[in-house]
């Protein structure tokens, strides 16, 4: 993941019995968005054999065309005049964008949902159900039009009711509740749907098309606007009026009982979550034409339109919208913000359910977290759950009491934090507190929630001083490295700093303020092992600088002779934690060799081909010596943090090395084949960033939620110390962890559950804080709606770590056919919401909000810790990326999954300033141009792909007159001319937009081999490569397991 051996031969890849493998073909990736159907089921067309979908896509497949044929699109932004009113056979709505959308089939509701609540302080409103944004979608390449929310059924239609087929009078805001039946019309068109009777075409000048006119099907351009969301909006008036917004041209209604909705004609901000039992939520769905015409081996797949995460993870808006006073996406984020109402329903949701949180992420600009001192006080709790009061909370009994929304307590209000509230229950002093209207609030904490006196940050650095450490220039990097970053260590002056070296014996530094330079001595029995001088082994970085400094610049030059070989990792380990434990910290390990002396000495186990494909495969990804996860036990008992910077060229036991990352909260960094000519600046970067970055020392989390609902299990790096708390000696913005949740109750009786994430730490400034994040969810009794809510950046993020877990316990390939296993489950559950209504038999569809699940999930099957087997990934490799994985935020996981790829050499031409680069290109070889210039960016590397035939004066003011040599031999440099620096400077503004880690630059030309194909071709993850399947392929296997059992 980091700086890989480009030279082992590990390319092309060994095929490898992957769960993904299928035939090579294409298929045409499009999305359909549905739009509301009618309330009345025409009677099914003749002889109709084989299922078709409702519009055309593409090359009609088996023997009957659609029934009728839309008419051509027509332009977006001009006026629509109604026809006269219509009279003959069918209507239908116009060509939309780029989505056909299909209603949701109401499902029965499992619970009844109360009326609207009046709002209270702190309460969202919560009126009639709006549809926010983010509904399902399919792989089509062919118009589709949008959806329309259909009711649930009414509880009699002889009660009064208005009659659903009719439109409310113009001056009713919503649409009356529709009658539950399964719509069985075509897809109609986004702004107004007709049921199909006696009527004209919608627009005059078009005729009725008969049941085989599939060949004069006019052609659909894929329109060029985003998707339009239904809604529940009131009829158009039959006058001329302007397009809706978005480019979509409104039609207007054919007849009084065509029960016409636009799509988006009304946006709430704000809104609570949908409730009320007539009123239904919408989902939409979009589909891929599967189909090929008889004996032509063309799926027809435009492969070009396949759904693909271009713009990035884009995190969902309707729960911000329906949720104002939530915390940000950044810091929590559900699989799905729609929790189901009942155990059964959580059954028939395949996908992860739960979280993932990032309790220290760097708030967008403009939202940070506000710092909340309650003094005397004290901080605000419930009595029996002990949730931390937060925007949800309501106050009742004239502002004398609260009611806690995690577990419904009254609680009293202490006299200091009375404060009067009006009529609608809102305090009045509600603008003066952060608490009560931000969803992510710092408390600063008294003395009972202390257990000791806060710590000062502490950093110990634990340096194998061996040959190869030496040799490869690694302890001279560190050293400067280390030196430079002193003034900007966080927590000065009260920052303690220490220092152990080994190789085959044991050296300890006394750095005494009052000596000049330190004083080495050293333990050479690595059986018994003791520290000399315990105190003045950690020392006062502000009292000991000249001693640390001095020590620093003598380091490399101390054992720049050094010949010994050996290295006594696990006796220095507990060395340095016979230091540390008195107070706590950070240990740096700087390790170049296999352990081989004392306790914790690990044999060279390797990497055996015979072992992968058997029961034993996994055992070769876990610790084989127990001693680190005791280790690890005991670091995380005293509050201290392990980060392992791993460095050698051969194998050296990431497995049970990154063990003391994994159970601290730490993390794994890995510089294969270390050179400090070449790597020196990415070790720079990241050790730098490491010791500056704010962190949370001895600090522990808690998820709380609200009734019926709990957390089972926990995906990261950290220690569990009860059943739902995580110890994290320290934590910092670039750690994310995820949990599951399931339901507790077999029917949830709540409209929204509740999410409470407490970090209680000590800040490098010594105080003891808890930052507290509140969110709530909807639950919600249909399928559809989970699906519509879905969220899949956390999906994926979870996904992945589940995976990566599932492989310390079974075969890479069980691992990657488990989370296939759970997306073809999902995808089929989905397809059976509409498989009755519609005719999808060429189809495969999949919502809206996930149509980049498939390909995560190829791109996740691909990535290192899961790929291939025994030629496809160095063990250590594998494992060290596995443990890198586990502690990635969403954005960074995503961005590591499908990296970006982008196009420059235009850039660099031009003249002047260069526009921002943000155009991403698919990840597959037919995007690269022969004659242009590319950079591929994962987060982690950066590779500069130079095309055959690029212009040999780019080549040559980019890396001067080695431009026809050797790349392997080349680096990127800054050069005195323009092309250079504007190279520089692109590559820069990437760095800077994620300084979690440093991308390395690489550069490859074209054809020169192994080097590309282990550099970039082998990570263009929509190409099929060594036996694994391409995006393509991939989905027509999802689609085929789909319909298996459908």
């Amino acid at each position: 993941m980091a700086t890989e051996n480009p030279n082992r031969p590990n390319y092309p890849l060994r095929p490898a019995a992957t769960p993904f493998a299928a035939p090579q073909s294409t298929t045409p990736f499009g999305s359909m968005v549905g739009s509301e159907a009618s309330a009345f089921r025409p009677p099914p067309p003749a002889s109709s054999q084989s299922m078709t979908p409702p519009f055309p896509s593409g090359p009609f497949v088996g023997s009957e065309a659609p029934p009728f044929r839309p008419p051509p699109p027509g332009r977006s932004n001009e006026l629509v005049r109604p026809p006269p009113p219509p009279s003959s056979s069918s209507s239908y709505g116009p060509p939309t964008a780029g989505f056909q959308r299909f209603p949701t089939p109401p499902l029965p509701s499992t619970g009844q949902v109360g009326p609207p609540r009046a709002s209270l302080a702190g309460q969202p409103v919560i009126p009639p159900p709006t549809r926010p944004p983010g509904g399902p979608v399919s792989f089509l390449s062919q118009t589709q039009p949008a959806s329309i929310p259909i009711g649930s059924p009414p509880q009699s239609i002889k009660t009064g009711q208005p009659n659903p087929n009719f439109p409310p009078p113009a001056d009713q805001p919503f649409s009356a509740p529709r009658p539950n039946v399964q719509p069985s019309s075509p897809p109609m068109g986004p702004s107004y749907a007709t049921a199909r009777g006696n009527f004209q075409p919608a627009f005059p000048g078009y005729v009725n098309t008969q049941a085989n006119s599939a060949a004069q099907a006019p052609y659909m351009q894929p329109a060029s606007f985003p998707l339009q969301q239904g809604g529940y909006a009131p009829p158009a008036p039959p006058a001329p009026f302007l397009a809706q917004q978005r480019g979509y041209a409104s039609g207007p209604p054919t007849t009084a009982s065509s029960g016409l909705h636009f799509g988006n004609q009304m946006q709430h901000y704000g809104v609570g979550p949908p409730v009320g039992n007539s009123q239904g939520l919408a989902e939409d769905f979009s589909s891929l034409s599967l189909g090929s015409v008889p004996g032509s081996f063309d799926t027809g797949l435009d492969v070009a339109s396949l759904p693909r995460p271009l713009d990035g993870d884009v995190e969902p808006t309707s729960f911000a919208e329906m949720y104002p006073l939530n915390c940000n996406p950044s810091f929590l984020r559900l699989t799905t913000s729609g929790l189901p109402n009942s155990q059964s329903l959580a059954s028939k949701w395949h996908l992860p359910l739960g979280a993932v949180v990032c309790p220290l992420a760097e708030a967008p600009v403009g939202e940070e977290v506000p710092v909340v001192n309650f003094a005397t006080t004290g901080i605000v709790r419930c009595r029996r759950c002990r949730t931390y009061v937060n925007p949800y909370v309501t106050f009742t009994d004239n502002g004398r009491k609260w009611r806690c929304n995690i577990c419904s307590l009254l609680n009293d209000v202490q006299s200091d934090y009375f404060a009067h509230v009006d009529a609608s229950g809102r305090r009045v002093d509600l603008d003066q507190r952060p608490e009560l209207t931000k969803g992510s609030v710092e408390f600063i904490a008294p003395a009972e929630y202390m257990v000791r006196p806060p710590m000062p940050p502490l950093y110990f650095f634990l340096i194998d001083v061996s040959i190869s450490a030496v040799k490869s220039g690694m302890l001279e990097v560190m050293a400067q490295t280390i030196k430079s970053c002193l003034d900007n260590l966080p927590g000065y002056p009260r920052t303690q700093i220490g220092f152990i070296t080994y190789d085959s014996t044991i050296h300890f530094y006394n750095m005494k303020s009052s000596l000049m330079q330190p004083q080495m001595m050293v333990v050479s029995d690595l059986d018994d092992i003791f520290v000399p001088l315990p105190d003045d082994l950690l020392v006062n970085l502000s009292e000991s600088r000249n001693v640390v400094e001095a020590f620093l610049d003598s380091l490399p030059l101390m054992f720049q002779d050094n010949m010994n070989v050996e290295s006594a990792f696990g006796p220095a380990l507990k060395a340095a934690f016979m230091v540390m434990s008195q107070l706590g910290g950070k240990m740096l390990i700087f390790q170049n060799t296999l352990p081989s002396l004392g306790v914790g000495r690990l044999r060279l186990r390797g990497d055996d081909i015979k072992v992968y494909g058997t029961d034993k495969e996994h055992t070769l990804r876990v610790p084989e010596d127990p001693f680190y996860k005791q280790m690890a036990a005991d670091f995380t008992k005293y509050q201290i943090a392990v980060n392992v910077y791993a460095f050698s060229d051969k194998y050296t036991d990431i497995a049970s090395l990154g063990t003391l990352a994994k159970y601290t909260g730490g993390q794994v960094y890995y510089y294969p084949s270390f050179q400090s000519s070449i790597h020196k600046d990415k070790l720079r970067h990241e050790l730098a960033r490491d010791l500056t970055r704010e962190t949370a020392w001895e600090a522990v989390m808690r998820i709380r939620c609200g009734k019926g609902v709990r957390f089972t299990s926990y995906h990261g790096n950290f220690m569990l110390r009860s059943t739902d708390l995580l110890a994290l000696p320290a934590v910092d913005c670039d750690k994310a962890y995820a949990a599951q949740l399931s339901l507790e109750e077999t029917l949830l009786t709540t409209q929204t559950v509740y999410f409470q994430v407490a970090l209680l730490y000590t800040s490098s400034s010594g105080e003891r804080r808890i930052r507290v994040h509140t969110a709530a969810a909807p639950v919600v009794a249909e399928l559809g709606e989970m699906y519509r809510l879905a969220d899949t950046g956390a999906i994926v993020s979870l996904f992945s770590r589940l995976a990566i877990e599932k492989t310390l316990s079974y075969k890479l390939e069980d691992a990657r056919n488990a989370i296939q296993l759970r997306i073809v489950k999902a995808l089929r559950e989905y397809r059976n919401l509409f498989s009755v209504q519609h005719r999808l038999s060429g189809r495969m569809i999949y919502p809206e909000s996930l149509k980049f699940l498939p390909l995560y999930g190829l791109a996740l099957f691909k990535s290192t810790p899961l790929r291939g087997g025994y030629a496809d990934a160095q063990l250590d490799e594998r494992c060290a990326a596995g443990y890198t994985m586990m502690a990635l935020p969403v954005k960074k996981l995503l961005k590591l999954l499908y990296p970006n790829l982008v196009r420059v050499d235009d850039s660099l031409v031009k003249t002047g300033e260069f526009d921002n680069i943000t155009k991403r290109l698919p990840l597959t070889a037919e995007s690269l141009d022969t004659r242009g210039l590319y950079i591929f960016d994962n987060g982690f590397r950066f590779v500069v792909w130079f095309g055959r035939l690029i212009s040999p004066d780019i080549a040559r003011n980019l890396i001067g007159e080695d431009f026809g040599g050797d790349y392997s031999k080349v680096t990127l440099t800054p050069r005195d001319n323009e092309q250079s620096r504007k190279l520089m400077k692109i590559l820069n503004k990437f760095r800077e937009s994620d300084p979690s880690y440093f991308q390395l630059c690489h550069i490859v030309r074209q054809g020169e081999q192994p080097r590309e194909g282990f550099f970039l071709l082998t990570n263009l993850i929509e190409d099929q490569i060594g036996g694994a399947n391409g995006y393509a392929d991939w989905i027509l296997q999802l689609h085929r397991q789909v319909q298996q059992n459908a």
